[in-house]
């Protein structure tokens, strides 16, 4: 594990509100990273959640509260220990995809040596290798998303902060990255996801947090964000009519089961003993906590 300067926390965002006129981005948004952990920043278009990564970061300013890296006020010697993918990606086209990842890493203080070392290390742990030569206007969308987190993550950073890294790459090329992003984890990587994919999130992250018109909405564990948000879901196999069970609000079709999602205070003892009583043939009944996307929908209301 790191040792932080000032303490165990890579990152420590303390109260933050910023404002733009009269609107606020983001108000009274608070949250820690610590080593090895992955944090899940979620929200919908527009809730704060960039604005809070660039306070982090020190790209903009706080109008009230702070930001410390490693347990300090940001300062230059951070820039080699972060790792930042934003949305608006940028790489030189004209350059191979090698030649972008040693030149970016001359960036984070690198020899060329080792930029060298390290970018042909990067492409092989992406499965990029065979299309290291290639310029970059050559490749596909989802190759130079790949070339990007290498540029992003190929100097060893402490902090990674990635910004809908898994735009635009298809399910091999997911698979990749959740490789690289495991290893830098156990090595003590400290990672902020930002993501509209929930299911990344529920797979990835330890702990979640969700912003809704610039305020904190949820914190936490992931699972204690779960088993709180006052919903579960039955997952049920069953022959009969499902319709109008006591205390389901929503019933969804899922395949080979059905998904019945309780409202709050539901008890799933009467929705069984209802099928029961309809003679309704119970093959299985599941109860599982809400979904990620469940709780998001619940809590700001938008279609993800």
């Amino acid at each position: 594990m790191i040792h932080t300067a000032a303490g165990s926390f890579v990152a420590e965002v303390e109260g933050v509100r910023k404002s733009y006129g009269a609107a606020d981005a983001v108000r009274d948004v608070s949250f820690t990273l610590s080593p090895g952990e992955v944090l899940g920043l979620v929200g919908p278009n527009g809730a704060g959640k960039t604005t809070t990564i660039r306070i982090a970061l020190d790209i903009i300013r706080p109008d009230a509260g702070r930001a410390l890296l490693f347990g300090e006020p940001f300062h230059d010697g951070h820039r080699a220990l972060i790792g930042y993918l934003p949305e608006e990606r940028g790489l030189y086209r004209g350059l191979t995809a090698r030649r972008n990842l040693q030149y970016f890493g001359t960036l984070k203080g690198l020899t060329r040596a080792d930029a060298k070392s390290k970018a042909a290390d990067t492409l092989d742990a992406l499965g990029m290798s065979e299309h290291a030569d290639k310029k970059m206007s050559e490749l596909s969308r989802g190759m130079g998303q790949l070339v990007q987190l290498g540029a992003t993550a190929l100097h060893g950073p402490k902090l990674l902060i990635l910004d809908e890294p898994f735009s635009g790459l298809d399910p091999v090329n997911v698979r990749m990255v959740k490789g690289l992003l495991s290893r830098m984890r156990s090595e003590g990587t400290a990672i902020a996801l930002s993501t509209h994919q929930m299911n990344q999130v529920e797979e990835l992250c330890d702990r979640v947090l969700m912003i809704n018109k610039g305020e904190v909405v949820l914190y936490g564990a992931l699972d204690e964000v779960r088993s709180s948000a006052g919903q579960s879901s039955i997952f049920v196999e069953a022959d009969g009519d499902l319709r109008g069970l006591p205390g389901v609000a929503r019933i969804h079709d899922r395949g080979s089961r059905v998904e019945l999602t309780l409202e709050p205070g539901g008890d799933r003892r009467r929705a069984l003993a209802a099928l029961v009583e309809r003679g309704a043939d119970v093959r299985s009944f599941q109860v599982a906590a809400p979904s990620l996307e469940q709780i998001f929908i619940e809590k700001v209301g938008a279609a993800i």
